[in-house]
């Protein structure tokens, strides 16, 4: 079980705008013979729950960017509306190193729908680690 709850815990930080990866140790968890299925569990659950952090964070932050002017209403109410219209499919790269995180920010700056964010989110991170499994089967 500890081998899961550290997964799940490695995968959490990584989906933070902390850097770090957990594809590598769930592949090495696989490798030496642990359940595909707890191991896709876990760090998906983990990433997902990272994403919303930065989620939350970027909820939490707009108010503290417009006060100190380093956003404007005007620039936000231009970013929600592109956001919008694209914003479902920019989640889908939410398992993208290096933007997939500034990108969940970016929607909880702009409120997007939550339940919309966690079932794409959760389908994106899931889909790269059942990928990854898939690849060492």
């Amino acid at each position: 079980m500890l081998v899961y709850l550290s997964l799940f815990a490695l995968s959490l930080l990584s989906a933070t705008l902390l850097p770090g990866g957990s594809e590598a140790v769930l592949l090495y968890d696989l490798s030496l013979g642990y359940s595909p299925f707890y191991l896709l569990f876990f760090a998906t659950t983990g990433n997902t729950l990272g994403a919303l952090i930065n989620y939350f964070l970027g909820a939490k932050g707009t108010d503290y960017l417009l006060s100190k002017n380093i956003a404007k209403e005007r620039q936000i109410a231009k970013a929600h509306d592109y956001f919008e219209k694209y914003g479902g499919w920019a989640l889908l790269l939410s398992w993208v190193p290096v933007i997939g995180d500034p990108i969940t920010l970016i929607a909880g700056v702009l409120k997007y729908e939550l339940k919309w964010f966690i079932m794409i989110v959760m389908f994106a991170k899931g889909a790269r680690y059942l990928f990854a499994i898939w690849l060492l089967s």
